[in-house]
């Protein structure tokens, strides 16, 4: 399928179902993030567990890409996205009908496989169905539909949490998927008969084995209390196993999922590095301010949803601004820009305190925005601009791999971190609040159940915030140490 071999009305039709299955992927990727603590109570889910509704999308959607150029050659790129749109709706409809945490994570498990074609696959069809000249208007349109997402999914998923329930940011994929499958049905081309290669199997899975281990290992830690269970040893180990016989494979055999040159490239390599981070701080911070806001500053569902609308805007704008200076400005200057705003945001939210209003919630989503805009286009080109042109394609898979593992492996170590910093400042808390004490002894009524009921619940809201203000800390010193590594990638590009 190319450019030359299709319409304008047909190549607007298959424009038009890509960005909205886009929108599908995006939209499931942050919809969820509002209603945790809805999806908490209703599952009797426990804190560190809750998380796993977003870590399992993400991990399944890593596990999955490196397989979709064999799934592309095997089935076609039509029948691929059919199946994947139908399978999609299917497992988000029984996330909403799902009990319990462990039946949902399984369904957002097969959610985020279903989804993880979705992306790269778009991209790869608008770039064949657009001349070179149409690819950055083509690339453009491509990344509204991609930024949509996290614009309407807090206020999407905020109002039906409200009005409906949480179940209902499951089940409103079916009319978009409905209407996707339908454009994509009548407006892709059949498959074309190509050569399928063979697939590494056990390069994909050690690959997976490595992931889920770590992915498992970081989600049940701090229930287990890491490394005192047995339990979490052996995931460490399994973690530890696959990663090992996955890079032992890819460096030694013949033919395997990535192309050894994709790991020496230093451009690439870097900026992997960097998506890596950049994953966390995008979902990271994300995933624990629903929590904050409903938990302890009494933020209605919706009222949550609204107040992080300006990060989505933010980062509409900025992904417009960089299109103007594309070709006018060292994209490396763009990504320090970006990195610079992203920590600028983090250490705004490091000022959050439980009487502040919402002006410092608004301000700092909005840098976040704003700041993630710019770093993440730029990155994705200086990534490719020394990678051979035939090996994109699988250096696209890797690069969307390691964004997604920094982006799961973010949420849950954040997430863990607050648990456990939690505990920590609730007990020295306490150590203070004893009847010796003069300040504590004119605040409470040692002598009243009640009264030390609502100190404790008090020393709870107070510790859990500092645990937040850490974890934002953390991220914003994350964006410092970054900074350097940007200096180290080159801007000229490789020669075909």
């Amino acid at each position: 399928m190319t450019e030359s071999s299709i319409g304008e009305a047909q190549r607007s039709a298959i424009t038009f179902a890509l960005i909205l299955a886009t929108i599908l992927s995006t939209v499931a990727s942050t919809i969820a993030n509002v209603v945790l603590p809805q999806i908490r109570a209703s599952t009797g889910a426990a804190q560190d567990e809750i998380s796993w509704v977003l870590t399992s999308f993400i991990l399944a959607g890593a596990v999955v890409t490196p397989a979709l150029g064999w799934l592309e050659q095997k089935f076609g790129r039509r029948h691929l996205l059919l199946a994947s749109i139908v399978g999609f709706t299917v497992s988000g409809m029984l996330c909403g009908l799902a009990t319990g945490i462990v039946e949902l994570v399984l369904f957002r498990l097969a959610q985020g496989a279903f989804g993880a074609v979705f992306i790269p696959m778009s991209q790869a069809i608008l770039l064949d169905i657009n001349p070179p000249q149409r690819h950055g208007q083509a690339m453009a349109l491509w990344g509204i539909g991609a930024v949509l997402g996290p614009i309407i999914g807090p206020v999407l998923g905020g109002w039906l949490a409200e009005n409906l329930t949480w179940r209902w940011v499951f089940f409103i994929n079916v009319p978009l998927a409905t209407v996707a499958f339908f454009m994509v049905a009548a407006a892709l081309p059949k498959h074309e008969e190509v050569e399928i290669h063979k697939f590494d199997a056990f390069g994909f899975g050690a690959l997976a084995v490595g992931l889920i281990g770590l992915q498992l290992m970081l989600d049940r830690g701090p229930r287990q209390e890491w490394f005192a269970s047995s339990e979490i040893w052996i995931e460490f180990g399994l973690g530890l196993l696959g990663f090992y016989l996955f890079f032992v494979h890819t460096f030694t055999a013949r033919k395997a999922i990535f192309d050894r040159q994709i790991w020496v490239d230093r451009n690439f390599l870097t900026a992997s590095i960097m998506i890596f981070f950049i994953g966390m701080l995008m979902f990271a911070g994300m995933a624990v301010l629903p929590t904050l806001l409903q938990s302890l500053l009494g933020y209605p569902v919706l009222h949550s949803g609204v107040v992080q609308l300006p990060r989505g805007v933010g980062t509409l704008l900025s992904m417009v601004l960089v299109g103007r200076l594309h070709g006018r400005i060292d994209q490396r200057l763009i990504v320090l820009a970006g990195l610079a705003l992203t920590g600028w945001s983090y250490a705004e939210m490091s000022r959050f305190s439980l009487q502040m209003d919402e002006g410092l919630v608004l301000i700092s989503g909005l840098l976040q925005g704003l700041g993630l805009g710019l770093i993440f286009v730029p990155m994705s080109a200086l990534a490719f601009t020394t990678i051979a042109p035939q090996l994109r394609t699988q250096a696209a898979s890797l690069f969307t791999l390691v964004r997604n593992v920094g982006s799961s492996i973010g949420i849950s170590f954040v997430g863990a971190l607050q648990i456990y910093n939690t505990k920590i400042v609730q007990s020295q808390l306490v150590e203070h609040v004893t009847p010796d004490n003069p300040i504590a002894a004119g605040a409470v009524d040692f002598a009243s159940v009640r009264a030390l009921a609502a100190m404790m619940q008090a020393i709870a809201r107070q510790a859990a915030m500092v645990a937040y203000i850490d974890a934002f800390h953390l991220l914003f010193w994350m964006c410092v140490a970054l900074a350097p590594l940007v200096l180290l990638m080159r801007t000229k590009r490789i020669v075909v």
